[in-house]
């Protein structure tokens, strides 16, 4: 019998969520924790790190887990890493559930840049309206570049306020349709943005409203993961567990 970890946070993990729910399937969905409020989930969640390797090599084995599924954003590659790595330990079936990159098209004005640091030095020069669609995680690193004015925007009201002396702060929860994206880029005047290649179709609107209003984009490219299998569809991670897993395709 089948008992699943879905590693989650994402609008993916949710959605298997309510799948591995529907068909009574043992499984539980684990949450790092950056969010105060998490979405009300179908199946059992925890909530916060494992504790490294080690840490989650111990969990699946007192845990008695037989399918990891790791449904991570496509930029927690510390924690991908370590369940590749913890899968093969403990002899735990692994699927990854992630999203296809985005890929520019006709219009978009993209500067495809490897990191975040890469993404700070490129906003060097004069001041400029700047959107960063980034979360909050990395917020900070661009302090170095004091002089735009910045654009924020947060699921949860944070502790301290961004160390970034211009800014303006949102908190908001998506999903977003491209008409909110592009009125708020427009009432603040925005003149570039900084974003994540998340992928998928959730966090989209952006880059729509972005190409609709002519705007260049620094576009961070995506950690690169491990060896692993991949699918882009909780549908494929079902047929996975019922065809596929017990063989280690």
């Amino acid at each position: 019998m089948s008992n699943v970890l879905v590693l989650g946070g994402t609008t993916e993990a949710s959605g298997l969520a309510a799948l591995l729910a529907a068909r009574g399937t043992a499984a539980v969905l684990s949450y790092a924790g950056r969010v105060a409020s998490p979405k009300v989930q179908p199946i059992p969640v925890r909530i916060g790190g494992f504790g490294g390797l080690e840490g989650l090599v111990g969990y699946l084995r007192d845990h008695a887990v037989t399918h990891l599924v790791d449904a991570t954003h496509p930029f927690a590659a510390r924690m991908s890493a370590t369940a590749v790595v913890a899968a093969a330990h403990t002899g735990v079936a692994y699927i990854a559930l992630t999203r296809p990159a985005w890929t520019p098209v006709a219009g978009d004005r993209w500067t495809m840049l490897a990191d975040i640091d890469a993404a700070v030095a490129a906003l060097a020069g004069p001041s400029r309206r700047v959107m960063l669609a980034l979360g909050r995680m990395h917020v900070d690193a661009f302090s170095v570049q004091p002089q735009h004015d910045y654009l924020l925007r947060f699921v949860d009201t944070p502790d301290r306020p961004p160390g970034l002396p211009r800014h303006h702060l949102v908190v908001d929860r998506g999903p977003f349709d491209v008409e909110d994206e592009r009125c708020l880029m427009e009432a603040h005047g925005t003149e570039i943005m900084v974003c994540k290649n998340a992928g998928g179709t959730g966090a989209q609107a952006k880059i729509v409203a972005a190409r609709a209003l002519g705007l260049p984009v620094i576009m961070i490219a995506r950690p690169v993961p491990p060896p692993r299998l991949e699918v882009h569809a909780a549908e494929d991670v079902l047929h996975w567990l019922d065809h596929a897993a017990d063989r280690g395709v």
